[in-house]
């Protein structure tokens, strides 16, 4: 018998979107709880791409399976609207990135629930939003309150052309990824966090930054595990100068 996909995952969508309780947790159940978090997407292109989807796939599995075993599972979605990525998609269609990000997550989402991922909709949140970066304004005041956000001079990459700072990956070969022109080193006056805070005498972690010496890398593909090792690396040695000095 030929699969007809078209029916038979229309069937469910709709049967899905009519249960929204199947997805959600359950704030007052007492089973254990498991918290399944996936990258929020960027909503600044014509839709999710094959990378969303291999991602994606893989922690929709990982939470199905794990409610299949009692569990309490956590697993919403949001869309990481500020930054690069939207404004560039403004730029290159002309509209105003207000307009382009809603309409694309109201894409995206329509995509997500072809896919069938059974993400809690009632926890989703959108960066752009008041209600949600109002938390992000009001965690980095009580940082800065209590010294451990300050401002001081560092080398970027900067964009004399686009006039903005990159990070490393946007400025790969020592060219900007939206303009094409050459990012040259530069020193701006920029905000810190001071991380080395947590650190105690002998050079243990503690704090937020407890366990990183438990954390098993060597599953992971080899650029990033080099890239993992480096940071560490980086950190310990500024940690010990810190001391030392």
């Amino acid at each position: 018998m030929k699969y007809d996909h078209h029916k038979i995952e229309a069937k469910w969508q709709k049967y899905w979107a009519g249960h929204p309780e199947l997805m959600a947790a359950d704030d007052k159940s007492d089973k254990p709880k498991q918290y399944i978090l996936d990258m929020f997407p960027y909503p600044s292109g014509d839709g999710l791409h094959i990378g969303h989807v291999e991602g994606y796939t893989a922690s929709d599995i990982m939470s199905r399976y794990l409610r299949m075993r009692g569990k309490n599972v956590l697993h919403p979605q949001g869309w990481d609207a500020f930054g690069l990525p939207a404004e560039n998609f403004a730029i290159k269609t002309k509209v105003h990135p207000a307009e382009t990000t809603k309409k694309a997550i109201v894409n995206f989402k329509k995509q997500m629930d072809m896919m069938g991922f059974s993400y809690d909709w009632s926890r989703e949140i959108n960066s752009s939003d008041t209600a949600y970066y109002k938390w992000t304004q009001w965690f980095f005041l009580l940082l800065y309150k209590n010294g451990l956000a300050y401002k001081k001079k560092g080398k970027v990459n900067w964009c004399a052309s686009c006039q903005t700072v990159l990070a490393n990956e946007q400025a790969e070969g020592g060219v900007c990824e939206r303009c094409g022109k050459e990012v040259a080193q530069k020193d701006l006056e920029q905000w810190y966090f001071k991380i080395t805070d947590f650190i105690e005498d002998g050079g243990k972690t503690s704090g937020l930054l407890s366990g990183l010496d438990k954390i098993e890398i060597t599953r992971l593909p080899r650029r990033l595990r080099l890239l993992a090792m480096t940071y560490f690396l980086r950190f310990s040695r500024l940690a010990w100068t810190r001391f030392l000095v």
